[in-house]
């Protein structure tokens, strides 16, 4: 007997010796963390970054904390940002179940290597519209990243109305006398939380790369214009970015309403009177009633976040002087059709159209998107105009600062996505920049493991991009970065260098764009059919 109770007591202090051994903690400068071990990767999950502004102090830049006391367990991953939820799925992009929502939603997730030590950052930003999405996906679990050994640090910001919402009397009780960009205020949170406490988790802090898709990308270029985030991050990839047309917070350009002017409105249809009022109303009922009104979140031109439009920025030279890799998918609107123009009964309507709308440039506009195959062209115009110029003209600009820009286009279609033709439709690449093909959300089209190797070019693309600012892959071809032959990877089956981005495609919105900035018109995804009529030349274009 006495020898069985030995026995026991030994395989009890073996288990929770092991149980312990898997139950890694971190003493950072903001507090210590216990995570948990898989494998050779360590995880915490649902760390605070940062004192949520939540009800009476809703629409507030996010307020650094406090070094906590103790051990906070970070097991498990935070809510996500208060967003619309749907009961059932609705779209490719939706999760098995609703998440659960919180404004207390400022918490990062890390993937760090056991023996990191001065490892690079993986900073990524989900997408989502800047209205929905979080840091929980299971498409975003850094594990096979970090195994690549780079740290991986997934975060949550405030969406919608609670986080990109401008008004007067927000600017009025602002010390800066500015409102807005509050979830971009997290993002530069996030990366301060990072630059102040990575090195505890084995990461250089000298060494961060912001990346991002669609509304993710978005908010990368962002924080490339922004001077609150300089000297945070040190590399960009923008995936899916789009650099089209801003609010303003006070003025109405482009012929938009000022950013206050749509707060105003909001609260007036809200039946708001006062910030009071707004602060009072519940979390999700007035997300869902913004959304409902069609509020549209977006970074606004306030003088001191963002400085001035996107493309101001990039044309003057003023971004982040970092290597950038960025690129777009061929099926972009596949899964955005709302996006596009609704197509006309017959290829003559819509040569018509595009003729009436187009003018001058009519002919070269018809050449790349033309009337014989006229529903594949609406959804390439619509493509271009947001994605495809967005990404070269990335490209453009950071090389011209004397950066090194890497390029890419997205093709890759397999047997399932294409049967739904959905062909490398918007963020498909996603699951293979992460290697996680499994599991994904329940209308996405089933992923074949035969798609592994892709897969792990695509992560030892990414990660090397994040260690050394050059993208390489074991067993893949060299990625030439972009110059005066146009160079991309072009991402079929298989990694294929090519040159000559789309000829056409760049000259052709650039010289649209720079028309409608002359003439005071937006750009953005009125594009095609649903186009305004060509300004007239202006000075400095075409």
């Amino acid at each position: 007997m006495k020898l069985l109770r030995s026995a026991a007591l030994a395989t009890g202090l073996l288990l929770a010796s092991t149980a312990l051994a898997q139950t890694p903690v971190v003493n950072a400068p903001s507090g210590s963390v216990s995570g948990t071990q898989d494998g050779s990767i360590r995880e915490f999950k649902g760390i605070p970054y940062a004192v949520p502004p939540v009800g009476a102090m809703r629409w507030r830049p996010p307020a650094p904390m406090k070094p906590w006391q103790g051990v906070r367990e970070a097991k498990d991953f935070g809510p996500a940002c208060v967003q619309p939820q749907a009961k059932t799925p609705t779209s490719v992009y939706s999760p098995p179940a609703p998440m659960p929502v919180s404004e207390d939603c400022l918490t990062l997730n890390i993937w760090a290597p056991a023996n990191a030590k001065k490892a690079p950052v993986f900073f990524w930003i989900h997408g989502g519209a800047l209205s929905g999405g979080s840091s929980r996906e299971p498409m975003y679990d850094g594990k096979k990243m970090a195994e690549q050994g780079v740290i991986v640090v997934s975060i949550n910001y405030r969406l919608g109305v609670l986080g990109w919402l401008a008004h007067p009397a927000l600017s009025a009780e602002s010390p800066q006398k500015v409102s807005g960009n509050y979830g971009l205020l997290d993002q530069e949170g996030a990366l301060a939380w990072v630059k102040h406490n990575i090195a505890a988790f084995g990461g250089d802090p000298a060494n961060v790369t912001i990346a991002g898709e669609s509304a993710g990308g978005l908010s990368v270029m962002f924080l490339m214009q922004s001077p609150l985030a300089r000297g945070t991050f040190s590399k960009a990839i923008a995936q899916s970015a789009y650099m089209v047309a801003m609010p303003n917070l006070k003025k109405s350009p482009f012929g938009q309403p000022s950013a206050e002017a749509m707060g105003t409105m909001l609260s007036a249809g809200l039946q708001a009177p006062d910030l009071a009022a707004l602060r009072g109303m519940d979390a999700q009922a007035i997300t869902d009633a913004s959304a409902k009104m069609g509020f549209f979140p977006f970074g606004v031109v306030d003088g001191l976040v963002l400085p001035e439009q996107m493309v101001e920025t990039f044309d003057q030279g003023k971004q982040a002087p970092v290597p950038i890799l960025t690129g777009f998918n061929q099926g972009e609107i596949r899964s955005l059709m709302m996006l596009a123009a609704k197509p006309p009964a017959t290829a003559e309507d819509y040569e018509k159209g595009i003729r009436e709308k187009y003018g001058e440039f009519a002919d070269a506009f018809l050449k790349l998107y033309p009337a014989a195959d006229y529903k594949e062209s609406i959804l390439q115009t619509t493509r271009d105009a947001l994605y495809g110029w967005t990404s070269e003209r990335l490209a453009r600009k950071q090389a011209a600062i004397g950066q090194p820009a890497y390029v890419y286009l997205w093709d890759h279609g397999y047997p399932a996505m294409n049967d739904a033709k959905l062909h490398s439709f918007h963020a498909s690449e996603l699951p293979y920049v992460f290697g996680n093909l499994q599991p994904l959300p329940p209308l996405w089209p089933k992923m074949p493991e035969s798609d592994r190797p892709l897969s792990d070019a695509m992560l030892g693309y990414w990660t090397s991009f994040a260690k050394t600012g050059v993208p390489s892959a074991a067993g893949a071809p060299a990625w030439t970065a972009w110059g005066k032959a146009r160079n991309y990877m072009h991402f079929t089956d298989m990694p294929m260098p090519e040159a000559g981005l789309m000829p056409g495609m760049y000259d052709q919105y650039e010289a649209v764009v720079c028309r409608r900035r002359a003439a005071g018109i937006a750009w953005n995804w009125n594009v095609g059919l649903n186009s305004p009529k060509l300004p007239a030349k202006a000075k400095g274009c075409d």
